[in-house]
């Protein structure tokens, strides 16, 4: 490969597991020569192309690799902790875990405004990761997980491209970026070759804010827990039933209003969680699945006996248009 920032047009999509070999060797190769005895530092999310990266620098610089792994309080329930087993316990990565749960959860407490969200959440997530970036020495590099529809997304101006650039004056990497010429579904291909959980390489689609925007209007604590514990009941039970990697995407929204119900007799004032299941090749437009009645009467019970502030279930069954796949 020439020029490794572009994907040559007789690139052979990767598809079996040679091809994802021989990539890897290549790659690894290219890094031992760009990072040589430096320091690379990477934002650790959890998610399929940062873990991906990840692996493959492990692999080629091993503990000149350093993870930072920031938990903001708006991951899904275990991912947390599967950073770190798999990273740290697994992997022998050198991983900085970060609890700043209550900084973001404090910064967001009364913000209802979704881009004002977004940017509280973004902007306190680089400022998280530039303080640790500060307490070490001899980083050189940024590693991150860009991928090639980003590269054409951002030519095309269809969205910023999320580089270094976000950081502040004073920390200043050369980029690694090594699945950038790759598709996502080659990202998956090669994440499985590096010896990657399932659950971490057919990860869903999860967005930047995280259950963020899946808790729409002010983000309160006991909300946000309403929408983790439900959204990991909506996984086991897919998971369960074999839709787990045939859905393309599901999950759980809890709104912020109320409506009266009855539990053991008693009246209760609580909130309605919506499931929201999808199919979609582009994201351009999306298709909605819709659930045998018996797994829904299951969801519903589950949900509604064992999420604590939930007294209704709603099924959205709105494709794309006129809705988004997220409510913000």
């Amino acid at each position: 490969m020439d020029n490794r920032n572009v994907r040559p047009e007789d690139m052979e999509r990767i598809t079996t597991p040679a091809l994802a070999k021989a990539f890897i060797e290549d790659q690894i190769e290219y890094i031992k020569e760009q990072v040589g005895d430096k320091k690379v530092l990477l934002a650790l999310s959890g998610g399929v192309d940062s873990s991906v990266v990840a692996a493959m620098l492990i692999k080629a610089i091993g503990d000149q690799l350093v993870c930072v792994h920031v938990n903001h309080g708006l991951l899904r329930k275990g991912e947390p902790e599967q950073v770190i087993k798999v990273f740290r316990e697994e992997l022998g990565a050198n991983l900085i875990y970060v609890d700043a749960v209550d900084r973001f959860l404090d910064k967001l407490a009364g913000v209802t405004d979704p881009e004002e969200k977004r940017h509280i959440i973004g902007s306190e997530f680089i400022e998280v990761f530039a303080e640790e970036a500060r307490k070490l020495d001899g980083i050189e590099f940024l590693a991150q997980g860009t991928i090639w529809p980003d590269i054409l997304e951002s030519e095309a101006g269809i969205k910023a491209h999320h580089n270094a650039g976000g950081l502040p004056e004073d920390l200043k990497f050369e980029l690694v970026e090594p699945v950038r010429i790759l598709f996502k579904d080659e990202v998956r291909i090669v994440g499985k070759e590096l010896g990657l959980p399932d659950n971490m390489v057919y990860r869903q689609p999860f967005p930047g804010p995280g259950l963020g925007v899946r808790c729409p209007g002010a983000i309160t604590r006991d909300r946000l827990e309403a929408v983790r514990e439900s959204d990991a009941i909506l996984r086991e039970e897919f998971a369960k039933n074999g839709l787990e990697g045939k859905v393309w995407q599901y999950f759980t929204v809890v709104p912020d209003f109320k409506s009266t119900g009855v539990t053991d007799g008693k009246r209760t004032f609580n909130w309605p969680c919506i499931i929201r299941a999808i199919n979609t090749t582009d994201v351009m437009e999306v298709t909605v699945e819709h659930l045998p009645a018996e797994l829904i009467d299951h969801l519903v019970s589950r949900i509604t006996t064992e999420v604590a502030g939930i007294n209704r279930v709603l099924i959205d069954y709105t494709p794309k248009p006129p809705a988004t796949v997220e409510y913000e």
